[in-house]
C-alpha cells in the first residue's frame, strides 16, 4: 500500500459519496432490525470455481473474494480493518499491533509492538511472535515462492535480498514481541501496506514445507491466526514436513468448511472489526449459477460468490418481497478487456484505439445484468478514488455507449492491418486471434457482444472459455492477445493501486503477472519471461508512475497527487491504450431468508463475513 493516512482519508471520503448499503438487515414489515444471535452455519454457494490467481496461497493470492475471507474470517495482520461499507471501511487499525506506530527516523522506521496471548491455530498451537510476521514477509521477498504484490515492498531496506533467499536487512525482531521495518524513504503508506494478506504471520514449521515450486500447496495447508481455521486443521500431523497432509475441510476445488480456532480468543480482537457469530462458515463450488440463486432464494444458501444474471437482477429489484435480500454497494472496480501490445494487430495502438471505439459497453453491462451492475468505465480508475475530476472525461463516448463504427474505421484505416484503407482489419492477424475468457453466467453473455463488435472492423476470434482464466492469462509466456476475464479493484483507497500494479514495468513476472498488456515491457524482460511478438519499443509509464507515488497530497485545496493520477490515467487512455474499460462495477450480493446481518466490507469489497449471522 502506497499513500500517507491523509491521502487514504481524502480518498475514502471520496468513497462515502458513492454510497453503499448498511449493514444489518431489516424487517420488510415493521422497519425493525432483527436480532442477530450467535451460532448456525452460513452457506455460500462460489460459481464455476474457486478461481484463485495462487491456489489460496496468502504469499501470493490476489483475488478480492480470498482477502475477504482471510481478512474476516483467518488472518490476522498487524493493522487491519473493521470490515464495514463506505470510508469507515478503509480506515486502518490496529489488529495483531498493539496500537498504530508513529514513524520514527525522518518517516523511515516503523516499530510494531504485538499483543499478548494471541496464537496460531490448530496444528500449530503456540503464540504468534514477531518472527513469523519477518517469515511472512522474507517469504513474499522471494520470487520463488509466488508472491504477486512485492513490488508494494521494495522500499524495505535489502528487500533484494529475498530473492537470493538471503533475509532482508530492513526488517528486524529484537525480541518476540516487536517488529522493526526500516525503509530507504520516508513513506507515510506502510502502515497501508502492513494490512495485506501476504504479511500475515506464518509458522515456519510449516510453511518451510511449502517453498519454492510447492510454494502454492501452502493454500492447501494453511495455518490461521484469526476466528476460524479449516475443519480438520486440529487433526493434521506437523511432525516433519513428510507427515503433513491438507485439512480435510478444503479440497482445493469443490468446498471449503472453516470452523471455529478453538485458539482465538475475542478478548485481544475488536468487537467492531470481527464479531465471528456463525459456528461455521461452508463455502461450495456449483458450475451452474441459476442453481446457486435458486439455493440462495429458497434457503438452502445464505449467500453467494458469484455473477448475478439479468433475471435474476429483474427479479429482486422488481418484487417487493425480494427487495431487501439485493445488496449493491459501490465496487471501486473497473472491469476491462485487455489487449497484450506485444500481439499483432494489437501491437498496433491504431487497432486498440478502434477497439475502444467499437465495442459496444453497453451490451457488455448488460451482460451483467444492465444498470444496477455499474456505471460505463471510460477510463482507467473508478471516479471515486479520483475524487471525480475524471468524472466527464470520456475520450472514447458514443451514442448510448453502443460503439461507433466510423469513428472506429478512422482509426483502423491508420493501422498497418489496413493496407488498402478500407477501414476493416484486413490482414491475416486480424482473423481467428485467440481470445481467452472464462466460463461464468456473465463471460458467456459478453462473447457474443465483443465478437460482434469487433467483426465491424474486421477481427474475428478463435475463443477459449478457461474454467478460471486468470492463472493463463497471468502467465506472460502464453502470449495472450487479448481476454474479456479482468476486472481490478483497489488494493486500497489511493490510485495508486491501480497503475503499480498495472502499469509498471517492475510489475511484470513469469507468473501472476498483473500488466496483462505489458506497458513498459523491454526486450531483456522480454527474453527473461518468454514474451514473443513486437517486444521492442513499447511505451513506458514508469517515470509518471515514479512522479505521481512520490507526490505528496494536501489536505485542503486542489490535490496534486489525485491530479497527477488522473493525467497519467488520460496519457494511458490515449497514449498507450492497453484497455478497453467498459464497467465501474457496483459489488452485488443476493442473501438467503435465514441471514439475520449482514455487513459489506469496503477494504476488500467483499461480504464483511465478520459481522454475518444467520438464523
Amino acid at each position: 500500500m502506497t499513500k500517507h493516512v491523509r491521502k487514504v482519508v481524502f480518498a475514502a471520503a471520496a468513497l462515502a459519496l458513492a454510497g453503499s448499503v448498511g449493514a444489518t438487515i431489516g424487517s420488510a414489515a415493521s422497519g425493525k432490525t432483527s436480532t442477530a444471535k450467535a451460532g448456525g452455519t452460513y452457506r455460500i454457494g462460489v460459481e464455476a470455481s474457486f478461481n484463485w490467481t495462487n491456489a489460496f496461497d496468502p504469499t501470493g493470492e490476489y483475488l478480492g473474494d480470498a482477502w475477504g475471507i482471510y481478512s474476516n474470517l483467518l488472518l490476522r495482520t498487524l493493522v487491519g480493518y473493521n470490515h464495514v461499507p463506505g470510508a469507515a471501511g478503509n480506515k486502518v487499525v490496529p489488529d495483531l499491533a498493539t496500537a498504530l506506530p508513529k514513524p520514527t527516523n525522518g518517516g523511515k522506521t516503523y516499530t510494531f509492538h504485538l499483543k499478548s496471548g494471541i496464537k496460531f491455530a490448530p496444528p500449530v498451537n503456540r503464540e504468534i511472535t514477531s518472527k513469523d510476521i519477518a517469515y511472512a514477509l522474507n517469504r513474499l521477498a522471494n520470487p520463488k515462492d509466488g508472491g504477486q504484490y512485492a513490488f508494494y515492498y521494495t522500499d524495505i531496506v535489502g528487500w533484494a535480498n529475498g530473492a537470493k533467499g538471503k533475509p532482508v536487512s530492513g526488517i528486524k525482531t529484537p525480541n518476540d514481541k516487536t517488529l522493526v521495518i526500516n525503509l530507504t524513504a520516508p513513506s507515510g503508506d506502510l502502515l497501508y501496506r502492513m494490512s495485506m494478506p501476504a504479511t500475515a504471520p506464518m509458522p515456519a514449521e510449516v510453511a518451510k514445507c511449502f517453498t519454492g515450486g510447492n510454494a502454492n500447496k501452502y493454500g492447501r495447508n494453511l495455518v490461521t491466526s484469526a476466528g476460524y481455521m479449516y475443519e480438520g486443521s486440529d487433526k493434521v500431523d506437523i511432525s516433519s514436513c513428510s507427515a503433513i497432509k491438507p485439512a480435510s475441510g478444503y479440497d482445493a476445488t469443490t468446498t471449503m468448511t472453516l470452523v471455529r480456532n478453538p485458539n482465538y480468543k475475542a478478548s485481544t480482537d475488536s468487537k467492531a472489526a470481527r464479531e465471528n457469530l456463525p459456528d461455521s462458515f461452508v463455502f461450495t463450488v456449483n458450475s451452474n449459477a441459476d442453481d446457486i440463486y435458486n439455493k440462495v432464494k429458497s434457503g438452502e444458501l445464505d449467500d453467494e460468490m458469484s455473477s448475478p444474471t439479468p433475471k435474476v437482477l429483474r427479479e429482486y429489484t422488481t418484487d417487493s418481497s425480494l427487495k431487501s435480500k439485493l445488496k449493491v454497494n459501490a465496487g471501486d472496480r473497473t472491469w476491462y478487456l485487455t489487449m497484450n501490445m506485444t500481439q499483432p494487430p494489437f501491437d498496433d495502438i491504431h487497432i486498440r484505439k478502434a477497439m475502444n471505439w467499437v465495442m459496444d459497453k453497453n451490451g457488455l453491462r448488460k451482460g451483467w445484468g444492465g444498470s444496477t451492475s455499474g456505471t460505463i468505465a471510460n477510463h482507467i480508475v473508478p471516479d471515486a478514488l479520483l475524487a471525480n475530476v475524471l468524472k466527464n472525461y470520456k475520450p472514447y463516448a458514443t451514442p448510448n455507449d453502443a460503439g461507433s463504427v466510423t469513428k472506429a474505421a478512422a482509426e483502423v484505416k491508420q493501422s498497418k492491418y489496413d493496407p488498402g484503407k478500407t477501414g476493416k482489419c484486413t490482414a491475416a492477424a486480424c482473423k481467428n486471434v485467440l481470445l481467452i475468457a472464462d466460463v461464468r453466467a456473465v463471460d458467456k453473455a459478453m462473447v457474443p457482444v465483443i465478437q460482434a463488435s469487433a467483426s465491424k472492423i474486421g477481427i474475428t476470434f478463435k475463443v477459449r472459455s478457461v474454467n478460471g482464466a486468470y492463472p493463463v492469462i497471468q502467465t506472460p509466456s502464453k502470449n495472450v492477445p487479448i481476454s474479456e476475464r479482468p476486472g481490478w479493484g483497489k488494493d486500497y483507497a489511493d490510485a495508486s493501486t491501480f497503475f503499480n500494479a498495472l502499469f509498471a514495468s517492475t510489475s511484470i513476472i513469469p507468473t501472476g503477472n498483473t500488466n496483462y498488456s505489458l506497458v513498459g515491457l523491454t526486450p531483456a524482460i522480454a527474453k527473461k519471461i518468454g514474451v514473443k511478438g513486437s517486444v521492442d519499443g513499447l511505451p513506458s509509464v514508469d517515470s509518471d508512475i515514479k512522479k505521481c507515488n512520490q507526490t505528496q497530497a494536501t489536505a485542503e485545496g486542489p490535490n496534486p497527487r489525485i491530479s497527477c493520477w488522473a493525467n497519467l490515467d488520460k496519457k494511458l487512455m490515449q497514449s498507450v491504450v492497453p484497455w478497453v474499460p467498459y464497467l465501474s462495477a457496483n459489488k452485488i450480493y443476493v442473501i438467503g431468508p435465514k441471514v439475520t446481518k449482514w455487513g459489506f466490507d469496503q477494504f476488500g469489497t467483499t461480504v464483511a463475513y465478520a459481522h454475518v449471522a444467520v438464523k
